[in-house]
């Protein structure tokens, strides 16, 4: 059969194909809340596949050796243009530089189908990415899209990214380096049933994206800087049933820094983490920060295990000079152990670079409100929570831990906090005191010991001259 013939038939098979957004794609969705569904559907229409198009068919060949960035594009926007579908990697190793995914399009990678990023810095075309929460000059990830919507990735297979394109920009190379899969303005995300390795560098870089499903991943990203998922100022995100190991964050939540990112105002919201499994070997697991000057609110974590941090399972980190605000954050049943540093730890004001051009005043001093911590069991934790890092000019604003079980070396430590709820904390092991406090007010603080007040840093003067977008 030739080569025409292949690609009617396989047209002709995508008429009849599942949407390329579906409500199935979403674990659980009807159990989920109206304001949940809501906020995963959106009001857009799911868009039917009209195609089903093979790789092999545009000349694509899985040996690992031979570049199919061509091909692999090409069967990617010949379903764009006859109105969406899915692309279909078959068994095979295909070796590719960059290539964008298109709207009302479907990338489906079949068992034991592996795609495998270039070396080649020459393979990635240079844009404006995301770096450290300003928009710089750097290579666009190894699967990318800007500004499509309704777009996804499918599983078993595995995406791969080359360890040696990884890095941090320098001197001599200071353009930001590829990130795994990176969607830049994007809406209807779907990402399931695939696995990823990568090496320094993130493996799923979302940058001013809305309606957004991951689940049932496997994430390995070994070495510095190696998160696995960073949500960065974007919203309505959904994570669920993903296993996680990486070398910096698994997690990052981010909304941008200094200036740049107080004036443009894209906040990070409505991200929804749920039975998922972490392990950090140089960070955190979740960290909310330290890039936050867009703002981050209402994040809720539950059902998930924590099973090794380098510093804390739950870090929350910004810097006097981002400016904004963290609010409503809310973690439920939950489990730790093999976490150096502790279970939760606040450093709103001393974490990450500082801005060239930072929100100066008290503006700059971070707000934070509605911090929710319950149902937690922890095992052999050094520290329980270390929270003492909010600045006295804006003390956190509302504060639970409740329900905390299991075992840790040391208690919890609070400063420049009011509306504490502190309650039925359960634990052994601990040497020193359970509770303490500085400028604390509340419930549940009876017995707590008084600290001195930590250090903290004071607030930026003016920059000179006024910021200007530019």
């Amino acid at each position: 059969m030739n080569k025409r013939r292949i690609f009617l038939k396989q047209a002709g098979l995508g008429l009849l194909a599942a949407p390329v957004t579906s409500l199935a794609a979403y674990t659980n969705f009807n159990k989920l809340s109206p304001v949940t569904q809501k906020t995963i559907t959106g009001n857009h229409p799911l868009v039917p596949a009209k195609v089903i198009l093979n790789i092999r068919d545009f000349d694509a060949i899985g040996d690992g050796k031979t570049k199919n960035t061509a091909a692999i594009q090409q069967c990617i926007d010949r379903c764009n243009v006859l109105g969406g579908g899915e692309v279909i990697v078959p068994e095979g190793n295909y070796l590719t530089g960059a290539i964008q995914l298109r709207s009302n399009t479907l990338l489906r990678l079949e068992k034991n189908a592996i795609i495998s990023g270039s070396p080649d810095f020459s393979d990635y075309p240079v844009m404006q990415v995301r770096w450290e929460g300003k928009w710089i000059q750097g290579y666009a990830g190894l699967i990318y899209a800007v500004g499509a919507q309704h777009i996804g990735i499918s599983g078993p297979g595995k995406i791969i990214g080359d360890f040696t394109v990884g890095g941090r920009p320098s001197a001599d190379h200071p353009l930001r380096r590829p990130a795994l899969i990176e969607p830049i303005d994007c809406t209807h995300i779907n990402f399931d049933g695939f696995s990823t390795e990568y090496h320094v560098m993130w493996s799923i870089h979302l940058t001013y994206c809305d309606t957004v499903s991951i689940k049932n991943l496997t994430i390995r990203s070994t070495g510095g800087n190696g998160d696995g998922i960073d949500i960065d100022s974007s919203k309505h995100v959904y994570i669920d049933n993903c296993d996680i190991a990486t070398g910096d964050d698994c997690i990052s939540l981010k909304s941008g820094r200094g200036m740049e990112g107080y004036t443009l105002l894209r906040t990070t919201e409505d991200v929804h983490i749920t039975n998922c499994t972490f392990a950090d070997s140089i960070f955190a697991c979740i960290g909310i920060g330290s890039e936050t000057s867009g703002g981050i609110r209402n994040v809720h974590i539950e059902h998930c295990k924590f099973t090794l941090a380098k510093t804390f399972a739950l870090y929350m980190k910004s810097n006097i000079g981002r400016g904004a605000f963290i609010e409503d954050i809310t973690v439920n049943d939950i489990e730790v152990s093999g976490a150096k540093g502790g279970l939760l730890r606040f450093n709103i004001t001393g974490s990450g670079l500082q801005d060239q051009v930072p929100v100066t005043g008290d503006e700059g001093i971070p707000a934070t409100k509605n911090f929710r911590f319950s149902n937690i069991k922890v095992t052999d934790v050094p520290v329980l929570v270390d929270g003492v890092g909010i600045h006295p000019h804006k003390p956190l604003d509302g504060f639970v831990l409740n329900n905390v079980t299991g075992t840790c070396l040391k208690g919890i430590s609070l400063a420049n906090i009011k509306n504490a709820r502190i309650s039925n904390i359960k634990v052994t092991g601990y040497a020193g005191p359970l509770l303490s406090i500085y400028n604390v007010t509340g419930t549940g603080l009876q017995g707590a010991t008084e600290m001195p007040a930590p250090k903290h840093i004071e607030p930026l003067p003016p920059n000179n001259p006024p910021y200007q977008l530019h």
